[in-house]
C-alpha cells in the first residue's frame, strides 16, 4: 500500500509539473481562445489522418515509400511546433507594438494551412466534402492576410 501512495504522489507531482510548464507556455503564448483551441483541434486531426495515410494507405508523400514513418512523423510534430512558436512570437509583436491583431492573423493562417491539409488528406483518403469547407478556408486566407488593415 505504501508502493501505491508513492506513486500516486509521483503522480499527482508529475501533472502538477506538467499542467504548470503548459500553463506557462500558453500564458506566453497570449492565454487560451477559441482559435487556439481551433488551431491545436486542426493540428491533432491533420497529424492523425498524416499517420492512417501513411501506415494504411501506404500514400504518404512524406516518405520514400509512402508507408509510416517514425522519422517523418517526428519531423511533422516539431513543425507543428515551430507553428506554435510562430504564434509566440506573433503575440509578443502585438505586445510589443499595442496591437492586437498579429497574433489572431498568424492563428488564421495557421488555421487554414491545416484545415487545407486535412481536406488533401480526406482527398488521398477518398472522402468526398462539401466545397463549402473549402470555401470557407479560402475566407480564413483572406482573412488571415487582410487582417493588417484592421487597425
Amino acid at each position: 500500500i505504501k508502493n501505491m501512495e508513492q506513486l500516486a504522489n509521483v503522480k499527482a507531482y508529475l501533472c502538477a509539473v506538467f499542467g504548470a510548464v503548459v500553463g506557462g507556455i500558453v500564458n506566453l503564448m497570449g492565454g487560451w481562445s477559441e482559435d487556439l483551441t481551433t488551431l491545436l483541434l486542426f493540428m491533432g486531426v491533420d497529424f492523425i489522418l498524416g499517420l492512417l495515410i501513411a501506415a494504411l494507405w501506404k500514400k504518404s508523400n512524406k516518405s520514400d515509400t509512402g508507408a509510416l514513418s517514425s522519422y517523418s512523423a517526428w519531423k511533422g510534430l516539431c513543425r507543428k511546433g515551430g507553428s506554435l512558436l510562430v504564434i509566440l512570437i506573433a503575440y509578443r509583436l502585438d505586445v510589443t507594438l499595442g496591437v492586437e491583431y498579429i497574433r489572431s492573423a498568424v492563428i488564421f493562417a495557421f488555421i487554414a494551412n491545416e484545415g487545407i491539409s486535412i481536406l488533401e488528406n480526406l482527398g488521398i483518403m477518398g472522402v468526398k466534402y462539401p466545397t463549402a469547407l473549402k470555401k470557407a478556408l479560402d475566407v480564413l486566407t483572406s482573412k488571415a492576410e487582410n487582417s493588417e488593415s484592421i487597425k
